[in-house]
């Protein structure tokens, strides 16, 4: 597989390079594109053969999940079995931005997806590009990071290009992504927990949470 390298403006991005994007996703391919976040790995969750292709590019192990992209909290909420409080709490004071949530999956979710646990990572982004393309496309996306399993994000991408070359369809190159990467929080349980802190700190969170 050859991986097509397209430059693009992280703020303003080119409705052809948009577009060019979406069609391959609609196509079950898998494609990288710069997020507010990093860099990462974007496809249909709903189409099996696209998932199947992520866990492949990325050596992913078959029980991690995938996260999704969201385009607002009626999209979230199509995606979960039930949406805690909590969850609407921190979403409404987070979205869009570096906040992870993790929810009960709907029997709409493909078990693949969620790594045959029944829970699934959702979040919504603040960047203009992967916006446009949950517009275009008016559905969820799998968002996860563009790198090979164990091993770092990549930050630029040329950098992406050099590591996924021919096990991604397409790169969108919009220079840098220095986000901290996105905090991860469990809400499924009668607690909350964090599994991976990033840009917003436990502190924070546990202010927003106060009395839930």
């Amino acid at each position: 597989m050859a991986t097509d390298l397209i430059e693009v403006d992280q703020e303003n991005p080119s409705e052809e390079a948009v577009a060019r994007a979406a069609e391959m996703v609609r196509q079950g391919r898998v494609i990288a594109i710069p997020t507010d976040a990093l860099y990462a790995l974007v496809a249909d969750p709903l189409n099996l053969n696209a998932v199947a292709k992520v866990f492949q590019a990325k050596g992913r192990e078959p029980n991690r999940s995938l996260p999704l992209l969201v385009a607002d909290l009626l999209m979230a909420e199509e995606l979960a079995a039930e949406l805690p409080p909590r969850f609407y709490l921190l979403a409404r004071h987070y979205w869009p931005g570096p906040l992870t949530l993790i929810v009960p999956a709907s029997a709409k979710v493909p078990l693949k997806v969620t790594g045959n646990t029944g829970r699934l990572a959702l979040r919504q982004s603040k960047s203009k590009l992967a916006n446009r393309l949950l517009e275009i496309l008016g559905q969820p996306l799998i968002c996860t990071s563009a790198n090979i399993s164990g091993q770092p994000t990549c930050r630029s991408g040329i950098e992406v290009f050099g590591v996924m070359d021919g096990r991604v369809d397409l790169v969108l190159d919009g220079g840098l992504c220095v986000g901290a990467g996105a905090t991860t929080v469990d809400v499924t349980e009668p607690w909350w927990r964090i599994i991976r802190e990033g840009a917003i700190p436990e502190k924070e969170l546990a202010e927003v949470l106060k009395g839930h």
